[in-house]
């Protein structure tokens, strides 16, 4: 616990370095491609008052350089072939240097698979002198019992999600207020060791610092879901190749995440199969003609398969667009049921909004949102992420919402424990129970 509080506070001291020269990167590692976006914040755009939720840190920077390559020896969003993730990762990161005109040292990561796992824990003290100081509010934090995640996992997000002072609830910020008895709710999320340490070690060989890591989910959340969606409660399905990320927000927080190791590849996989194609030519034929609802039109719509296997009959073959919807379509609604268990297990039902937004590339599938609105019996639109300014036209589509959240995490990140300060001594594996101080830029 104490590394990797020492490891998560250095890469915070790193952005803020970054941030001060001006320029830092953004590597969005996905299963079918990695983008990088460079961006620079300047000081006479940065935001006067802090901000909180999707539109925080808006003006605070622009993007100067974009880049993205098919990605490589990556599986369910997790590296899988070293030196060919380090290749793409390279590859992507020059581009987009070449393109801002700038060298970037520092980069801020994204990682979608890892097995994420979700806890929430609260902590209650005492208010010392009558009104809430910020000592009260980090007594408060180190209250919070750590859960047992279990060996080979480490937390990649702990966040402080509400504050309650003498039974008021929903506090933000409640220091100077007075009352006797503070408490907090506080969201964990804790992710396999090893996908972190192989990512970090791809980056490294890329001679790059890694100066932030977050959930591809709650990224894409953050860039996707609209303020009030945010406020009131809703879920980002953020579908993309190798696996599909589930997060909720309510109070501008997210307070679960998870994930389905399954995505649009795998859609393609069984293209591929059933019609015994290469992968390409199935990517190409779900891209142009992919659906997941057939109507009479469709059975006398014929795809030319096409290909140079050299074979004259099998390269001229044709399917009809009813066939390929009847293959695609028992997958997606795998995806689907598997999101929909996710849910019911995170209560998703309780909030008392219970929008569901899908994004990523995986949820340009058309007819897509009818089919999910079916299957997880709730209100369900497609989402784009926000507009962040000098962001290219041809990455401000669904695909993209991890890469543009991601920009707004790294320009205004949320409070996490490790951003306040922790005596060394006194350190145990299941208790935060120590002195913590809170940044005065971080309140």
């Amino acid at each position: 616990m104490a590394q990797l509080y020492q490891t998560q506070r250095a890469m915070r001291n790193m952005r803020q370095a970054a941030m001060q020269r001006g320029v830092i990167a953004i590597l969005d590692v996905g299963t079918s491609k990695i983008a990088c976006l460079v961006l620079r914040f300047d000081a006479d755009l940065r935001p006067v008052a802090d901000g909180v939720g999707s539109m925080a840190g808006q003006s605070a920077f622009r993007v100067i350089g974009a880049a993205t390559t098919r990605s490589r020896g990556v599986r369910f969003g997790e590296v899988a072939a070293m030196a060919e993730t380090e290749r793409a990762i390279r590859t992507a990161v020059q581009a987009a240097q070449k393109m801002a005109g700038v060298r970037v040292d520092h980069v801020i990561a994204t990682l979608s698979g890892a097995r994420p796992r979700s806890y929430g824990l609260a902590g209650e003290v005492e208010v010392e002198a009558g009104q809430v100081t910020g000592a009260d509010i980090g007594r408060v934090l180190a209250a919070c019992e750590m859960p047992d995640y279990g060996d080979g996992r480490e937390v990649l997000h702990a966040q402080p999600v509400n504050f309650t002072l003498d039974h008021r609830s929903g506090l933000a910020d409640p220091r100077g207020q007075i009352g006797q008895t503070l408490a907090t709710d506080m969201h964990v999320l804790s992710v396999d060791a090893t996908s972190i340490e192989n990512l970090l070690f791809c980056i490294k060989r890329c001679d790059l610092e890694l100066a932030g890591l977050a959930s591809s989910a709650y990224v894409s959340g953050i860039s996707s879901l609209v303020e009030d969606e945010q406020e009131l409660g809703a879920a980002c399905i953020d579908m993309g190749g190798g696996s599909t990320g589930i997060s909720i927000f309510i109070r501008k927080h997210m307070i679960y995440a998870d994930s389905v190791r399954m995505g649009g590849e795998h859609v393609t996989g069984d293209i591929a199969m059933g019609l015994q194609v290469p992968n390409a030519t199935a990517e190409r034929i779900k891209t142009f003609y992919g659906g997941v609802h057939a109507t009479g039109m469709d059975d006398r719509e014929m795809i030319e398969i096409g290909g140079d296997s050299g074979d004259w009959e099998k390269d001229r073959r044709t399917v009809s667009r009813a066939e390929l919807i009847g293959i695609m379509r028992p997958r997606v609604e795998e995806i689907l049921e598997e999101v929909r268990a996710r849910l019911d297990a995170a209560n998703f039902e309780c909030l008392p909004s219970q929008q569901i937004v899908l994004t990523g590339g995986g949820s340009q599938i058309p007819g897509l949102d009818g089919l999910a609105s079916r299957i997880l019996g709730q209100q369900v639109r497609l989402g784009r992420p926000l507009r962040v300014q000098g962001l290219p036209q041809a990455a401000t589509g669904p695909a993209f919402a991890g890469a543009v959240g991601l920009t707004l995490f790294a320009a205004h990140p949320q409070d996490e424990w490790w951003d306040f300060e922790i005596p060394a001594e006194g350190y145990s594996n299941r208790s935060l129970r120590r002195a913590f101080r809170w940044f005065k830029e971080n309140w």
